[in-house]
């Protein structure tokens, strides 16, 4: 249930050691207290076999803080002998996959509210529900009246702030007069390409890491909204190296790609906010942008800020995520939005490296 067959978009690049640093909104500061959990190799392997697997019979995944290990939340003791025989722990949830993706439908057709969002918390065994600052007192009763006839299955939440695509005007990487970031550097059949946000490379062809400076690069695919990704491809004869800048002098290597897990450390690097970190809370989330929806995002504690767009979501030197956009930032409280980047680099038929 966290991949689902309704599109996304995003926005923002932030580009990779040694070759240029794109960024669109930024995603707040880089002393965010550090979650504990980042899963091990085998955990996303295990994670993307259960899903494989079981599919519709588990009510989604979560990386336990304290032990590091991946459980997988069902209701049906055939789904909890499949899953230990995969080697997950278990847990027994009252709200099936289906119970859940039911209650998603009913937001979406009856709670459409710019300025919310919405997503599986299979911590929780519910779909958890955010509406910034936007939402009325009208729409916000309109919202807490679908939920209620839901029986439980939704929880909402207040949050500061406006959900918004993080684009900004000025500084590191350029087209059609704003700034993003670029996310991660990539490859196919030899030739290299960076993916950012699609919300960016919606603005514009062509893209240069000064403000008015040659061209350095020009899409080759764009999708956004419903999907927020896009891919532009290196003409400026540079082979940039397949890592992320870490704005300390040091970079990080990226070798692989995989599904960010609900309870998982995250890192975000734009060209705003520099690094911040934060902690998966949920998955397959709907967000209700101005210009409209993205669907089958991932939702993070991390902070950012405009100009972040594009950036990257990592763990390790794993690929997670294309930083698309947040309500903004409190303290080291923030509520940054990916898109997956494993759909992007499926869509454009390349790879990290």
């Amino acid at each position: 249930m966290r991949r689902n067959s309704r599109a996304r978009l995003g926005v923002s690049l932030l580009l990779v050691a040694g070759a240029l640093g794109l960024g669109a909104t930024p995603s707040t500061a880089a002393g965010a207290p550090a979650p504990s959990a980042i899963p091990s190799p085998s955990a996303y392997a295990l994670d993307a076999a259960v899903e494989r697997q079981l599919g519709g019979a588990t009510a989604g995944t979560y990386l336990d803080a304290k032990t590091g290990k991946l459980v997988v939340t069902v209701t049906t003791d055939r789904a909890e002998e499949q899953a230990r025989a995969a080697g997950a722990a278990v847990r027994r949830v009252a709200r099936s996959a289906a119970q859940l993706d039911a209650a998603m439908d009913t937001l979406e057709a009856e709670a459409k509210i710019t300025g919310t969002s919405w997503g599986v918390d299979p911590r929780a065994n519910r779909i958890a529900v955010e509406a910034d600052s936007s939402v009325s007192a009208r729409e916000m009763a309109r919202l807490e009246a679908v939920a209620e006839r839901l029986g439980g299955a939704v929880d909402i939440k207040r949050v500061p702030g406006v959900f918004q695509r993080e684009v900004l005007g000025g500084g590191a990487i350029y087209g059609g007069g704003s700034r993003c970031s670029a996310a991660f550097n990539v490859t196919k059949g030899g030739a290299r390409y960076f993916v950012t946000a699609g919300h960016c490379t919606n603005i514009s062809a062509n893209w240069s890491a000064t403000s008015g400076g040659p061209v350095v690069g020009v899409r080759e695919g764009t999708s956004f909204p419903t999907n927020d990704y896009g891919i532009v491809r290196y003409t400026d004869g540079s082979s940039p190296a397949g890592t992320v800048d870490l704005y300390n002098g040091s970079t990080q290597d990226i070798s692989s790609a995989a599904n960010a897990v609900v309870g998982q450390a995250i890192r975000k690097s734009g060209s705003t906010t520099k690094v911040t970190s934060g902690t998966v809370t949920a998955v397959n989330v709907t967000v209700n942008y101005g210009d409209g929806p993205v669907y089958n995002m991932v939702r993070t504690t991390a902070c950012s800020a405009g100009g972040d767009s594009g950036g990257a979501h990592f763990a390790g030197s794993v690929a997670l995520g294309i930083h698309s956009g947040s309500s903004g930032c409190s303290g080291t409280a923030g509520s940054a939005i990916h898109q997956p980047v494993a759909e992007a680099l499926s869509a454009y038929g390349v790879t990290v490296y």
